[in-house]
């Protein structure tokens, strides 16, 4: 089978097509810069294996239009992989939010796709886009059928002591107001690569005990028991949790109402300070790129290096926090930008967690050795795993839509 994978951001759309009964992704590309301004700068780039790449300016006004030239790029006799638009059997969709209505991926239908545009109040930035995608894809292919597949999903397993915040009790009957959690398509993707590394070792599944780290511009961790999700580090929003690139993570509540107070800024100049200009953006005031402040850092630099101290600390903290939750660990898994490219931070979350049994082994941990796209990093004496696993959500995206579809 094979399906369009679409992600749908306010400005940009992302698509990648896979042949499912092989897991093959036949292209991939990105439509930028949509909408901005008209559209008039936005920008396709395309590539398909063993064909002239793509790269090309034209207006997209909006997303409709991004599709149209997605598909075209698609069924291009020079830079396509398909030779008919009748070839895609189904289109699969990040949403990020899907509230606590949705548990797992499902097939769109009018009350599916209601209940995306009714969850944008839970994210304004996101479900929006997100609903674009899906109806700019219904326009393009009407006969197709789409799937909804939930970032929010494999985290609602956890257990209310885990998502219930301490506030009055009606806030979330009322309102649902609770924590929900993100990145989960990533997380449940590398905590099944986890779990059948660990079977292979030896560690059956009733008995696994994994902490996922996903660590991009945008950072999420998830305390995995069995397979599934029972805590992670964002809430109602991605705005909690770790230091991010920048967003600030976990706070004192009770910052945002000192600096109305104080400095009379609005509710609009605060929510743009904590996501927009925080992270480690803020702290370091360089960028927002993890690699910018580590070459800082390196140089000399001590607000770049205290930037990526206290983004170590956070997620280290976490690793504490979630072996207690979990009742032990036997695997650390690290997963997206940060966490699949750099060592140095790698080695320094882990630095001082030797009482836990995690240990790392410099050289596995410089030079990767991956094993279809896992790669272990820990000494032969650890106790705990230690893994760099590329994450992989299209292709998550992609199984979904195939076995509902399917019928499996």
């Amino acid at each position: 089978m094979k399906v369009l994978v679409i992600n749908c951001g306010s400005s940009s759309l992302k698509y990648e097509l896979f042949d499912t009964d092989t897991e093959q992704s036949l292209a991939k590309g990105l439509c930028d810069r949509v909408g901005v301004g008209g559209g008039r700068d936005a920008v396709i780039e395309h590539e398909t294996p063993g064909k002239e790449p793509l790269k090309q300016a034209t207006p997209m006004p909006d997303h409709r239009v991004a599709i149209d030239h997605a598909l075209a790029a698609l069924i291009s006799p020079v830079h396509g992989v398909i030779s008919s638009l009748d070839e895609i059997a189904a289109v699969g969709h990040r949403v990020v939010h899907g509230g606590e209505k949705f548990a797992q991926s499902v097939v769109i239908d009018d009350e599916v796709e209601q209940a995306v545009e009714d969850f944008c109040q839970l994210a304004p930035l996101h479900n929006p886009p997100n609903l674009l995608g899906i109806r700019a894809c219904r326009e393009a292919l009407p006969t197709v059928p789409q799937v909804a597949v939930f970032d929010t999903a494999f985290h609602q397993t956890m257990p209310p002591h885990a998502y219930i915040y301490a506030l009055p009790y009606e806030l979330y009957e009322q309102h649902r107001i609770r924590r929900y959690g993100f990145h989960g398509t990533s997380h449940r993707y590398v905590s099944l690569r986890a779990s059948e590394y660990l079977e292979q070792a030896g560690v059956p599944l009733a008995e696994q005990k994994v902490v996922t780290c996903h660590l991009g511009n945008g950072c999420s961790m998830a305390a995995v028991r069995a397979g599934k999700s029972i805590d992670t580090t964002m809430g109602m929003t991605p705005l909690e949790g770790l230091v991010m690139g920048t967003r600030c993570g976990d706070l004192d509540p009770a910052l945002p109402l000192h600096l109305m107070e104080v400095l009379q800024m609005s509710a609009q100049e605060i929510d743009n300070l904590l996501n927009k200009r925080s992270g480690l953006l803020g702290v370091s005031g360089i960028g927002s790129d993890m690699r910018d402040n580590q070459s800082a850092a390196l140089g000399g630099n001590d607000r770049a290096k205290l930037a990526v101290d206290i983004f170590c600390q956070r997620v280290r903290k976490y690793i504490g926090a979630y072996a207690a939750g979990l009742g032990g660990l036997n695997c650390i898994v690290f997963t997206a930008g940060i966490g699949e490219n750099d060592p140095a931070l790698r080695a320094q979350v882990i630095e001082g967690l030797e009482f836990m049994g995690a240990r790392v082994d410099p050289a596995r941990n410089e030079q990767l050795q991956c094993l279809d796209g896992i790669a272990p990093i820990q000494t032969e004496d650890s106790t705990v795993h230690v893994l760099v696993i590329q994450t992989d959500e299209e292709l998550m995206i992609a199984r979904d839509t195939a076995e509902l579809l399917s019928g499996a």
